[in-house]
Parts: structure tokens; sequence; C-alpha cells
């Protein structure tokens, strides 16, 4: 797999507070191994959308990720809102995961990710317009 990055991202990653950075560059390892592994997957984008670090695949959906000051305990991956992804998130993974919305996953800092689980959701992101047909997009 091929990675084009915007070295803004960089950046951005080193102004988080250095409390939420081990916790942001996880999430971050976590979507670029996980894009590593799809068959198929040539080439990852790592830009910025909205001021905050986003992976873009030619037959995949936006992921963001960011820490924000108004909840400092906290800290998100995001998904495009009108695409069926955080549902069917919600229906696999009720019981895993904090959701907000359509758009986000959330966790507290002090949290462990389910790893296994949180990579299947970026996986379904990554490759979202080859299984949006699909009844829970695949699973």
């Amino acid at each position: 797999m091929q990675l084009t990055s915007n070295p803004k991202v960089k950046a951005i990653f080193n102004n988080y507070p250095e409390s939420v950075q081990p916790q942001l560059r996880y999430l971050r390892d976590l979507v670029l191994s996980t894009a590593s592994e799809i068959n198929g997957l040539e080439k990852l984008e790592e830009t910025l959308k909205w001021g905050e670090p986003s992976y873009l695949t030619k037959h995949g959906s936006t992921v963001r990720m960011d820490w924000k000051k108004k909840n400092p305990e906290q800290f998100a991956i995001y998904f495009k809102c009108t695409a069926n992804l955080v549902p069917t998130f919600k229906t696999l993974y009720t019981d895993k995961f904090t959701f907000e919305g359509n758009r986000a996953i959330v966790f507290k800092l002090n949290e462990k990710i389910p790893e296994t689980e949180l990579k299947h959701c970026i996986s379904m992101a990554l490759t979202y317009h080859k299984i949006k047909h699909l009844p829970l997009l695949g699973a």
C-alpha cells in the first residue's frame, strides 16, 4: 500500500496535548495497519479535513480522528454521518463502543480500545463504496 501524507498532519499530531498524543497516534497506527491488510487497497491518503487528521481511499469513506478542548477527557474517530457506517457499527458492537450520533466512536483517554472490533469498523469505512449495498456492510 502506498501512503501519501500531507506534512501538515504531523504538525497536528505534535500540537495535541502530550497526554492525548499516544492515543491519537495509536488510532493512526490502527488505520494504517488496517489499510495495509485490505486486499486491493493500493493507495491511502493522509490529509487534513476540518483541521483533523483524515484518511481517504479510492473506494472508501473518509475516516477522521480528533481530540477537542471542549471534551478534554475523550477523543474520537469520525465517519461520514450520512453513510450507513456508524448505524452498522452500533448493531454489531453495541456493547463494545460508545457512539456519538451517527458520526463517531468516542473513547475515554484511559480506556482500552477493542482493537479487533475497531479495525473491522475502519476496514468497512475504507472499503465502504464496495460494500455499502450489502446487508450489515457484509459483516
